[in-house]
Parts: C-alpha cells; structure tokens; sequence
C-alpha cells in the first residue's frame, strides 16, 4: 500500500507541475511580453529638451541665413524695395528715339530742330534720299477707241487746254494728260474747268526723286510724343506732310 500511495503522489504533483507549466506560457502571450510597442508620434514641442515656438525660431533663422525652405534666398521687404529702385532706375535710363520729317529742304529742318531744342530736346539732323512733291498732275483717261481720243484731244484743246496731249498714266495705263502744276491752286483751277466739260479728271500728286532731312530727338520714357502740326513752317501754298517714325538703325 505505501508504494501504491507514492506512485499516486508522484502523479498528482506531475499534474500540478504541468497544469502550473501551461498556466504561465498563457499568461506572457496575453500580456505580449515579446512584442515591442508600437512607436509614437509626438511633435518636435513634445521632445525632451525643445522649447516653444521652435517652429518659428527655424524660420527667423533661416531668414537670417537668407535661405528658404526650398534652399532658395528669402526675399524680405528690404529687398523688394531694393528691387523696386532698380527696376525705376532702369526705366529712366531707357531710351526711345524717333525721326521727324521728311523736311524737303535744310532751311525747315532747322526751324523744326530750333523749336525742339526750345522746348528742352537735343535734335539732331540728317540727310537721306527720298521724295520731294513735284506739284499736281491733271489728267483723264484716254479712250479706248482711237477716233474718241482724237475727238477728246480736239475738244480739250478748243477749250482753251493747248497742253492736252497723250502719256502713260498711273500703272502705264494710257490717259491724257491736262498740264503739270507746280501750284495746287493752278491744277485745281484745271480741274474744275475739265468738270464743266462733262468730262470725269483726276488730280494726282506728282513726285521726284531728292534729298530730304530728318529729325531725330532721344526720349524719355516721361516724354510726351513731338507733334509734326507744331514743326509746320511751310510758306505759301506748299504744305509739309510730316511723320514720326523710328529712327533707323545705326
């Protein structure tokens, strides 16, 4: 019987031992012993150490150094200043120049170049090839059948017209001509007496080849555009068409 009884011991304290065993492994995988927590996210003001407004304090420092946050220069107010004097400084030095004219003989230019400089320009003058008014021109245009242009010639020339003859016309187109003027009023007088013949004229302007002048003057970006109606000298019946253009390139 004492041996029955250790051998039933023996087995009720292997149980207990196993049952204890089993109860303890349980017990660390509930509590995740063996699993690291998770890492937390906190802000660069919840770290041991940091101060408030740290956030700010690395912009005031970065404006200091001049460097953004993308490691360009931080622009401030100064410098916007800065860059609004020089953009002005630039615009006051830009220069724009133009040319007035063309004046048909030096004597004109020099008046325009006086009344420029009078009101504070520095004119400068020049020579260039161009075109000068050779007067009026008066003329019909030629018949198509010969015996009408014969009859028109004798009709022009009964009318007082002696210089009525046939030339080329605009584009080489046949006409006959009523005289040359070198007076606008003398060619308009002409025109008006082909009118009362029932015939249907043109007056045209009539041009040659000569040295014209110009006017060049330097502008300021604050300067007022010259007006060629205040540079009009033309004496007697002679009228100056003048323009403002560009002047040309050195």
């Amino acid at each position: 019987m004492s041996a029955l009884k250790a051998v039933v011991l023996a087995l009720v304290l292997a149980n207990l031992g196993y049952l204890l065993w089993t109860h303890g492994i349980a017990d660390e995988e509930a509590g995740g012993g063996s699993v690291p927590p998770a890492p937390s996210i906190k802000l660069a003001t919840e770290t041991p150490g940091a101060t408030h407004g740290s956030s700010a304090e690395v912009l005031r420092q970065a404006s200091a150094d001049g460097v953004g946050s993308q490691g360009a220069p931080v622009m401030g107010a100064e410098d916007h200043v800065a860059s609004d004097d020089q953009s002005a400084a630039l615009l006051t030095h830009v220069r724009r120049c133009v040319s007035i004219g063309p004046f048909h003989d030096v004597a004109e230019a020099v008046r325009a170049a006086t009344s420029l400089r009078g009101t504070g320009f520095a004119p400068r003058q020049r020579v260039a090839e161009g075109e000068v008014p050779a007067g009026v021109w008066v003329y019909v245009p030629k018949p198509e059948d010969a015996l009408a242009a014969e009859q028109l010639l004798s009709r022009l020339k009964q009318a007082g017209i002696e210089d009525a003859l046939e030339m080329p016309g605009p584009d080489e187109t046949p006409a006959i001509s009523l005289g040359l003027f070198s007076d606008p009023k003398r060619g308009q007088s002409r025109f008006e007496q082909a009118r009362a013949l029932g015939l249907k004229p043109v007056i045209a302007d009539r041009k040659r080849s000569a040295s014209v002048y110009w006017v060049d003057v330097d502008l300021k970006p604050t300067d007022a555009m010259p007006s060629p109606a205040d540079l009009q000298h033309g004496g007697g019946n002679r009228i100056l068409r003048l323009e403002v253009k560009a002047c040309p390139a050195a």
